[in-house]
């Protein structure tokens, strides 16, 4: 792809904007950036860029800057009906985002993932597995290295791992993974999209350049990713925690077993550190990367069992008077909370915060069946109480440190305290990982 003299320009300068700037730039393209905020805000951003030649347009975005471009890369942050895209697409301009044009420039084999839930802690463990097999590997993508940095690299990989999330898939077109995943479908961001399917068909963009030489790893447990991935043109190696399966990965009886074209590995799952269902679906899904792109069993499966939680996703905080306590911050919608719920019994459960848009009702019957206490916070309390408050004990706190008093006070022996909001953080919080020390510092404080 030449870059040469060819107006670029970038629209958001949070990390993944001012990296496609500076790589922008690097080629001998003619770049601009735009972005709503003004240069107080974007001072630590500004500094990055001030050895690159790019021109600045801040606080405000001019439709003519953006109709006068030949290409412009997009930030994950920006929406697609952005009325200045819809000027810039009617007058011909080509538009992408960052994982696209990195993907123009990236030689080595790509797995992808991504799905509502799990996909940080499946990027995580498929990397160190690929590392710890002595591959040269790059794990980035939403997981925190924007993939264009990879592209900017003078380094030599030969694997590449990326977490990759619906608003990256939005303007793709030749973006294609040796290896897709796709690891679960629930509602999610429908403050952004106009409603499920929407966001369903973001997902599914991941397999859209696929062939039958790569591979599409889905998991045969959720019916919607099952009813969608017959649509893939790409070889299906499903996996399942629920059956087995003549081709694909599965776990029955304590016990993960690979198949692919007559061969079959066992691996044992009780000596696994890594606890929870999901995450039992998670493992399944690197170990099949790991397997279809040439790992060996026995070196992959090493990995496995020296893996621990990632923070912030169901995180073992301490033990006081006999109960558990438990860190699920990350746990920003449904589908999430559902898998968190199905690895405990005899829950105090604090859950709210932002509302995002989705149902809750999906969590009615394991919050009936498994959570004695219920303790709602943050603005989507209301709503939460509407819909779950009579499948348990609720109640209401105005803060997550009280909220974390009165589950001490009225959990007993044996139970388990999980904070796992199924809401975004923005209404109390900077974030969800403020959320997550404010909760682990309240349970200390104990």
């Amino acid at each position: 792809m030449n870059l040469k003299d060819k107006n670029v320009l970038v629209v958001g300068l949070a990390k993944t904007g001012v990296a496609c700037a500076r790589f922008l730039a690097a080629r001998g393209a003619r770049v601009t950036a735009t972005d709503m905020r003004n240069e107080v805000a974007l001072q630590e951003q500004l500094a990055e860029l001030s050895e690159s030649k790019v021109a600045l347009e801040l606080g405000r975005h001019a439709e003519s800057t953006f109709t006068a471009s030949d290409i412009i890369v997009l930030s994950p942050g920006v929406p697609m009906d952005l009325p200045q895209l819809s000027a810039a697409k009617n007058a011909g301009v080509k538009i992408m985002s960052e994982v696209e044009l990195a993907c123009r420039f990236i030689d080595a084999p790509l797995a992808a993932i991504t799905g509502t839930n799990g996909k940080t802690t499946t990027t995580t463990i498929l990397g160190a597995i690929l590392k710890h097999e002595g591959y040269h590997t790059f794990v980035g993508g939403n997981i925190g290295t924007p993939l264009i940095e990879l592209a900017d690299s003078h380094e030599i990989f030969n694997q590449v791992v990326a977490e990759i999330s619906s608003f990256q898939l939005e303007w793709i077109a030749k973006f294609k993974p040796t290896v897709a995943v796709l690891l679960n479908l629930s509602e999610d961001h429908l403050d952004r999209y106009p409603d499920y399917q929407a966001y369903i068909d973001a997902k599914l963009r991941i397999f859209e350049n696929q062939t039958e030489d790569d591979f599409a790893v889905v998991n045969r447990d959720d019916p919607l990713v099952w009813k969608y991935a017959q649509n893939i043109k790409a070889s299906l190696f499903p996996f399942s925690r629920k059956m087995e399966l003549d081709e694909g990965i599965f776990c029955v009886d304590g016990v993960i077993t690979y198949r692919h074209k007559g061969r079959e590995e066992f691996f044992p799952t009780s000596a696994i550190r890594l606890q929870g269902v999901h995450n039992l679906e998670n493992i399944m899904a690197a170990m099949a990367c790991a397997l279809l792109l040439g790992c060996r069993a026995d070196e992959t499966f090493e990995t496995i069992l020296c893996f621990d939680a990632l923070h912030h996703r169901m995180e073992f905080v301490r033990e006081i008077n006999g109960v558990r306590w438990f860190e699920d911050s990350k746990a920003t919608n449904v589908g999430s909370v559902e898998k968190a719920l199905e690895s405990f019994e005899n829950i105090t459960l604090i859950a709210g915060g932002k509302d995002k848009g989705g149902s809750y009702a999906p969590l009615a019957p394991l919050v009936k069946e498994r959570v004695n206490h219920l303790i709602l916070i943050g603005e989507a309390a209301g709503r939460m109480e509407q819909v779950l408050g009579s499948m348990s004990d609720t109640h209401r706190a105005d803060s997550l440190e009280n909220a974390v008093k009165l589950a001490a006070e009225i959990t007993v022996n044996g139970g388990t305290v999980l904070m796992s909001p199924a809401c975004s953080s923005f209404d109390m919080f900077k974030d969800y990982e403020e959320r997550a020390q404010r909760f682990i510092s309240a349970v200390k404080a104990l």
